[in-house]
């Protein structure tokens, strides 16, 4: 069996972003029933040198729709970085899904050997797709969610392994 680039990329960010806003549903009712501020929660960061909560989730929702877009050779969409709530947070995860929703397999599949150019602060990375989805998007995607289920979890929201990897 034959596993496509489409198959192995789009669907899998989209699963685990719904997993992502599932979590920060629980997160929102946590907060209501606590009667905790939500603004301290959204920017909670687990150590002084990491990004808060709003910041993760930002960051993963890029990893994802940005995947998504080079891999089917489209400019990622920009999204401003302005959420500051979990309703906004909720609105962010929303749009990563209706693009990917949006790009079809047949502008993914075959991309392996197609060069993804990415420009860091530490300079220019090129790599072939199927490097890039494995080594740079899946790793930057799936710490940037786990920092955020850590920072809820931290906080007392309780959630369990079962709510990160969702249910078949």
């Amino acid at each position: 069996m034959t596993v496509s680039m489409y198959q192995a990329s789009a669907p899998r960010f989209a699963r685990m972003l719904r997993n992502l806003s599932a979590i920060l549903a629980k997160a929102q009712a946590h907060v209501e029933a606590k009667k905790l501020d939500a603004a301290a929660l959204t920017a909670y960061r687990l150590y002084p040198d990491m990004f808060p909560l709003t910041r993760q989730v930002q960051i993963a929702c890029d990893q994802a729709k940005g995947a998504v877009a080079r891999l089917a050779g489209l400019e990622p969409p920009k999204h401003e970085d302005a959420e500051q709530s979990f309703a906004d947070l909720q609105a962010r995860i929303a749009r990563t899904l209706d693009f990917i929703g949006s790009v079809k397999a047949a502008q993914i599949d075959g991309s392996e050997a197609r060069e993804i150019v990415l420009k860091l602060r530490s300079g220019e990375l090129r790599l072939p797709g199927l490097d890039y989805l494995f080594s740079h998007a899946y790793p930057n995607f799936f710490f940037h969610v786990a920092t955020a289920y850590n920072i809820l979890r931290h906080n007392g929201v309780e959630l369990g392994k079962k709510d990160f990897v969702g249910s078949f």
